[in-house]
């Protein structure tokens, strides 16, 4: 047990040391009188699990808990409360905290209440160590604590039982749509078949059906003596993974279509009728049903290979994850350039936090190694990643102040202008971040939910 570290913040002596020489024994105790101590030292001991009192001077117990999740959301706190203070009680597990205890203590309610909040912790760390490892040694793993994220392992859990339902993938570059497809065939009954990915973008239009489907000896000038087993072929029993399927032209379009009625195919230049049994999982960051509307993707197709869909949210829409994948690659790349880089100063972190990731994933990956294998000093900088040059949307004390014409004598309509300013920004910003309304709404410093709000509105204005 003595591998957790406890923080007990109480402003009566009498308390901290009750429940100190309680407990010390167990776990490694830190106890401090106010909770601007506590916070003071929070970076330091690291703990993972804080038992918090309500009344305390200076900062309360509201106040601290708010400070406490701000800096590590995943932080299980306790709040101590005196029992007339019930209602503090109900604020504080609404921002969430894990439990309370009511004074006086009764110290073996407070120790089941410890241990119960513990093994929480532990499963999380578990779970957590479990995916790095997994991930390590590409085992299929996707790496995420925002609700989106649990959200879709859960579905894909339950539609990766089937072994011959077709999935399509659809997300932004750099997402992880592969990942996702590796984790489908893991889990389903294929697991022990082959994993084959067909990146379609990069097969020239008339190789095509060769690559998919194979060919017999002689088939066409400059096909190998003895022929060649297609990539379907090769899936059998597996999983076949399209990656980039909405760049298939017309013809190969028809061809996959052929083969998805019914698992048959011909190789080029065969007779032979063949057979396989294998799961198709598509992916592409193609709007496919916008392609279908000028005929440039087959419906018959779209709606053969999307019996099931999964849309992967793109980084931008996944902030609380951010750190996380930040701090994921920041061991990756120090394990692999043997660098000794304990961090990444607040700063970057602030950085990184409002950026706009256009290459999902995939670009912090590379920003993040780019950043361990030049970086100089024990910290990663903005410098260091190379977003010095962008201005967080929190940094403002060195933003000029905007050029606004005085006020003339006649006086301004204020709301109008107002009005009209909401539609110029909110149009500009959907511009940019290409209609995504939780990017959109990063450019403005606005909520999700605040940006929805006022756009509708805005809209409703013209």
């Amino acid at each position: 047990m003595a591998d957790y570290t406890l923080f007990i913040v109480d402003d009566e002596k009498t308390i901290r040391e009750g429940i100190a020489a309680y407990i010390e024994e167990d776990y490694r105790l830190f106890t401090y009188r106010t909770a601007e101590d506590a916070l003071e030292n929070l970076g330091t001991h690291d703990p993972d699990l804080v038992l918090l009192d309500i009344g305390l001077p200076g900062m309360n117990g509201i106040q601290a808990l708010k400070k406490f999740k701000a800096i590590n959301p995943y932080l299980l706190v306790i709040m101590i409360t005196a029992y007339e203070d019930i209602n503090s009680v109900i604020q504080c597990m609404k921002q969430g905290a894990y439990d309370y205890i009511i004074k006086p203590i009764h110290m073996e309610g407070l120790d089941v209440t410890i241990s119960n909040a513990l093994e929480t912790i532990r499963l999380r760390k578990e779970i957590k160590t479990l995916q790095e490892n997994q991930i390590r040694e590409k085992m299929p793993c996707f790496i995420g604590e925002s609700q989106v994220i649990h959200d879709i392992m859960d579905y894909i859990e339950k539609v990766a039982k089937s072994p011959d339902t077709p999935i399509l993938i659809q997300g932004e570059t750099g997402t992880g749509k592969e990942l996702i497809a590796n984790t489908i065939h893991h889990r389903s009954p294929n697991f022990a078949g082959p994993f084959i990915t067909v990146n379609c973008a990069a097969i020239p239009r008339d190789l095509i059906e060769s690559e998919l489907f194979g060919y017999e000896k002689g088939a066409f000038s400059g096909a190998g003596p003895n022929g060649k087993k297609g990539l379907i072929e090769m899936a059998d029993q597996g999983t076949l993974f399209l990656d980039e399927v909405g760049d298939l032209n017309l013809d190969a379009q028809a061809k996959l279509l052929r083969f998805l009625e019914n698992g048959e195919f011909y190789k080029v230049g065969g007779t032979t009728k063949k057979q396989v049994k294998t799961r198709i999982v598509s992916a592409t960051n193609k709007d496919l049903e916008k392609m279908m509307e000028t005929d440039a993707y087959r419906q018959d197709l779209f709606y053969r290979i999307s019996v099931v869909r999964i849309k992967v949210p793109s980084l931008n829409e996944r902030g609380e994850d951010v750190l996380i994948f930040a701090n994921y690659f920041l061991r990756i790349f120090n394990e692999k350039f043997n660098k000794g880089l304990t961090g990444i100063n607040d700063q970057a972190l602030k950085y990184l936090k409002t950026y706009v990731w256009k290459g999902n994933v995939r670009e912090m990956k590379n920003m993040i190694e780019r950043g361990v294998l030049t970086a100089d000093g024990p910290e990663l900088s903005p410098k260091d990643l190379g977003l010095d040059h962008d201005l967080p949307m929190d940094d403002r004390e060195n933003m000029p102040p905007l050029a606004l014409e005085p006020l003339s004598p006649e006086g301004v309509d204020l709301n109008l202008m107002r009005s009209y300013m909401d539609r110029f920004y909110f149009s500009q910003a959907m511009d940019l971040a290409n209609g995504n309304e939780t990017r959109a709404a990063k450019l403005l410093n606005l909520k999700h939910h605040t940006f929805r709000y006022q756009f509708k509105k805005s809209i409703e204005e013209m």
